[in-house]
């Protein structure tokens, strides 16, 4: 969710707590020879067996606080980089017909003492990769190939009311007829025939034109809500022709009265059906429009940011003092991530002042807004226990202690065992909101639940880390237990947003549901990359999103056996050198 960045426990130069005044933190100096880890600080004994180096980045740290059973890595982040790499190499290597290495390179950076510097120079490399590399000359992927050849089922569009047309779409269905372009004609103008809806799979529509009966030799996929499809009755009214193709003209020496035969009693779009999909792609955030948002390198605190690019709803920002626009953040308009100017001050929340004055004519009030809640009565208090999904691990649910309590029914939440003492990756959530988990969630839904790091009486037990920390549970009946009519399956496709690499849009599967939590899959990918997220996430599209808006689709990871034959299914491969998993 923070591009990237996997820890902020290291030693800082600011603590401060202050709204509106809070300080840069500068990284520690390379020469310090310690590293801190829950609140102790270990010395660097060169060949010691308490010790690892992390074959990423160079980091050395204390064994136990690596990642993974086998230690090699010092966070998911390098973990997934070097996996990224190696994969990269192996794709490059088909594509230009090299037959394929044992062992991959991967980008070495000189050993790091503090994580934010690892961070800090990771960002610098792919900013100069981006500059200095092309990218791979392979053909696009295809949503409409990949479907038909594994036979796999969509998230309908409804099931994202966030998207474009997810609120209107309608009785859009198989069996609805439209009109498109006549591709079989020979004639030197464009001209348009009827076809009917064969199958869908969220915007994309397999059509198959009418007259063809039960042959799917033409069939071809579309977007629904691209220019070029029409409801019935729409080149009447344009005076456009309507040309049987090439493949059936013979078939039928009166096609009008075929077509009114065919057409009694069909459906079609609605009149208004392009105005409508014109108005859902309209977005209240204009560029140059300032927001706060939660700064990626300290979880607890926001900085002020600039709109630099609207693309379908999400927001490119670049925090203010980046002067040359490469500090930036994607999230879309709806995240709970971002917030109207003064909204830190408003509510108590950590924020980093930039030093430069804000014009009110350029901020924007939230999109977002929260239910209201009532706080007079019995409410969450500081200490509390809960389970909570790890912003720096998305496939984590953890446990977790409020931290400290907000104005406005918002909560600074830290993981139990992984907290800086300065409390810097303390992360905000509302109390309402569907990442956190009254105590006990996990076990009953059965999803493994994380213990806090270095905790060693294993299996966990509620009852006994209870009595053992001296704390209490946060009472069930304040979280959020509604479940909304989703209308997601297990085994459905979608597009969604790597929140580990925000900018990043991906080919996905649902592979669990848990009440309104979902289990969000990338395609191709090992299942450690596996993101819980809610069933109204913003960052979760219907296929063909990226198409409609203009954003780039990130395919399946090249180990996808679907990929591995994309000669026999025409499917193409796209990763860029500088598009890293991180």
């Amino acid at each position: 969710m923070f591009d990237g960045y996997d820890s902020c426990s290291e030693d800082t130069s600011s603590s401060s707590s202050s709204d509106e005044s809070e300080e840069e933190v500068s990284p520690l100096p390379s020469s310090l020879p310690i590293i801190k880890n829950n609140g102790q600080v270990y010395t660097y004994p060169d060949g010691k067996s308490g010790m690892a180096t992390c074959e990423m980045c160079g980091m050395v740290g204390v064994r136990d606080a690596f990642y993974s059973k086998t230690k090699r890595f010092c966070s998911v982040s390098c973990s997934r980089s070097y996996s990224s790499n190696s994969k990269k190499a192996s794709i490059l290597a088909r594509l230009q017909g090299k037959p394929p290495t044992k062992k991959a390179k991967v980008l070495q950076k000189q050993p790091l003492v503090a994580k934010l510097a690892a961070y800090a120079q990771y960002q610098a490399t792919l900013q100069n990769q981006a500059k200095t590399k092309a990218a791979v000359p392979v053909e696009g992927f295809s949503w409409g190939s990949y479907i038909n050849s594994n036979s796999f089922t969509a998230a309908p569009v409804t099931c994202f009311k966030h998207a474009p047309m997810g609120t209107c779409w309608g009785d859009i269905s198989e069996g609805v007829r439209v009109e498109v372009p006549n591709t079989d004609c020979s004639l030197p103008t464009k001209v348009f025939w009827i076809a009917g809806i064969v199958k869908l799979a969220g915007y994309n529509a397999l059509l198959r034109y009418e007259g063809f009966e039960n042959d799917s030799n033409l069939d071809f996929w579309c977007n629904v809500c691209g220019s070029d499809i029409h409801p019935v009755g729409w080149c009447a009214t344009s005076g456009k022709p309507l040309v049987p193709p090439r493949t059936i003209q013979h078939k039928y020496t009166n096609w009008k009265a075929f077509l009114v035969k065919r057409l009694t009693g069909a459906k079609t779009l609605p009149p208004d059906f392009s105005q409508k999909v014109s108005e859902s792609m309209q977005y209240p955030f204009k560029t140059s429009m300032r927001v706060e948002v939660v700064d990626k390198t300290h979880l607890c605190r926001t900085r002020v940011a600039v709109v630099e690019n609207v693309i379908g709803g999400r927001l490119r920002l670049v925090y203010e003092e980046s002067e040359d626009k490469t500090d930036d953040f994607w999230c879309h308009m709806y995240s709970p991530l971002i917030h109207h100017i003064g909204w830190s001050r408003s509510i108590g929340h950590r924020f980093k002042r930039s030093g430069k004055p804000v014009s009110c004519q350029r901020c924007l009030w939230a999109v977002l807004t929260w239910r209201q809640v009532d706080t007079a009565g019995e409410w969450f208090k500081e200490g509390m226990k809960l389970e909570a999904i790890d912003p720096l691990n998305l496939s984590a649910i953890c446990v977790a202690t409020i931290r400290k309590v907000l104005a406005d029914g918002y909560l600074m939440i830290g993981i139990d065992g992984s907290e800086a003492a300065d409390g810097s990756d303390w992360f905000c959530y509302h109390a309402t909101s569907p990442s956190i988990f009254p105590v006990g969630f996990c076990e009953i839904n059965m999803i493994e639940l994380t213990p806090p790091r270095g905790y060693t009486k294993l299996p966990f037990k509620w009852f006994d880390y209870l009595r053992e920390t001296d704390s209490i549970a946060a009472p069930v009946k304040l979280f959020n237990k509604e479940v909304p009519n989703h209308g997601f399956h297990v085994g459905m496709k979608l597009e969604a947003v790597d929140l580990m690499e925000p900018r990043l849009v991906c080919v996905a599967t649902v592979t669990r549901i848990i009440h309104r939590l979902l289990r969000i899959h990338f395609d191709g990918w090992e299942d450690e990359y596996d993101q819980w997220v809610d069933c109204e996430s913003p960052d979760l599209y219907p296929v063909g999103w990226c198409q409609l808006t203009g954003y780039q689709l990130q395919p399946p990871a090249p180990q996808c056996k679907f990929c591995l034959v994309n000669n026999a299914v025409n499917m193409r491969l796209f990763l860029p050198l500088e598009s890293i998993r991180s």
